[in-house]
């Protein structure tokens, strides 16, 4: 009772929000070269480039070299490159000045001034518009920089990681990246693998998720060792983060038995690649006299395919459909026409179809 108590005090303190054990969860061994190179980096100010697909833990590591820093007393602040359009992002970043811009009715200081002296995580730093880019290697270099409609430089002395999930090699190529930032981002590198390579840390994140969740929602579920052989064998597409959100399923519903047979439903299908053409190959085979079309067999498989790639791209961006339409090199608006064509609707988009219907 004694450990509980305590723990539940730390989490009502603050001291425990969701990874911020850190690295100390990570214990397979191919996390184990990433915890030496956090040991020798932390104490130096070098930039570093955190890479891995989405919900890896890059924030982990980030967190993990600001803490083990001599800069762990000061702010560890993070800012999504994606979440905000590149005007706001600047404002964000850098601040603004009173009369800036439209609805500018005050001065307010950026992430790079409320940082000083401790650390900035950029995160998808792939999705920065390609002015603020030469904006943010200014900063790099000069250490200095001005805000939104203003001339005064500001010195800053902030420890500047970057996380992405994006090929940045790939968009360098594409005119997207600047090479120059990537160079100065990309003195240290860290490439965290995805769960599915460090399956022996599943028992232990569950357990971490387990109780955190039940502090949070004053439970007491448990989790059958059964439920935590079937999360084992599962690939996790979306990661540490896919895995925290169905253990939180599992405290709030009361139960592991809703998705542990989701899961295992999902083991049952097998790879998600195989499916069209096994459809489409069992639709042909159905009548040994029916006329069968190729023609309408490959026009099946391709917006199978295509769906299940759609539905693939906004899971990984947690549904932002500006970011999915950038990736999938689509526009916004054919994007949205192909979730309601493919039937990948969320609550938004049902909504949107509830208003069109009225």
């Amino acid at each position: 009772m004694g450990g509980e108590t305590s723990e539940r005090a730390r989490h009502e303190r603050g001291e425990e929000t969701g990874m911020s054990e850190g690295l100390n969860l990570c214990t397979s061994s191919k996390m184990q070269p990433i915890r030496d190179l956090v040991g020798k980096v932390a104490s130096t100010n070098t930039t570093v480039l955190l890479r891995g697909e989405s919900g890896v833990g890059k924030e982990i590591v980030g967190r993990a070299i600001h803490k083990a820093s001599p800069r762990a007393n000061k702010q560890f602040l993070k800012v999504n490159c994606a979440a905000l359009p590149g005007e706001l992002l600047e404002s964000e970043l850098f601040g603004h000045e009173k009369g800036a811009f439209t609805g500018a009715y005050r001065q307010k200081p950026g992430k790079f001034e409320a940082a000083d002296g401790g650390t900035l995580l950029l995160d998808e730093i792939g999705e920065m518009p390609l002015r603020l880019q030469a904006k943010l290697l200014h900063v790099l270099q000069d250490g200095e920089f001005s805000r939104v409609g203003g001339e005064r430089l500001i010195g800053t002395d902030v420890r500047l990681i970057a996380a992405t999930n994006r090929d940045l090699e790939n968009a360098m190529r594409q005119h997207q990246f600047r090479e120059d930032l990537y160079y100065r981002l990309n003195v240290i590198e860290i490439r965290i693998p995805p769960l599915r390579e460090r399956r022996e840390e599943i028992p232990v994140l569950v357990e971490h998720f387990r109780r955190k969740f039940n502090l949070q929602y004053v439970r007491t579920v448990e989790i059958p060792g059964e439920s935590v052989r079937v999360f084992m064998e599962y690939h996790w597409p979306g990661n540490i983060r896919e895995l925290e959100n169905a253990v939180k399923r599992i405290v709030v519903l009361g139960s592991a038995r809703p998705v542990h047979q989701e899961i295992l439903t999902s083991l049952q299908r097998g790879p998600r690649t195989s499916m069209p053409v096994a459809a489409a190959a069992a639709a042909a085979t159905i009548s040994p006299d029916q006329v069968i079309s190729l023609k309408e067999i490959a026009r099946q498989a391709a917006r199978e395919a295509e769906r299940v790639a759609i539905k693939e791209v906004l899971d990984r961006v947690h549904w932002n459909r500006a970011k999915a339409a950038r990736l999938l090199q689509i526009s916004y608006k054919a994007l949205l026409y192909k979730i309601v064509q493919c039937g990948l609707v969320t609550p938004d988009t049902d909504k949107a179809k509830e208003s069109v219907a009225s």
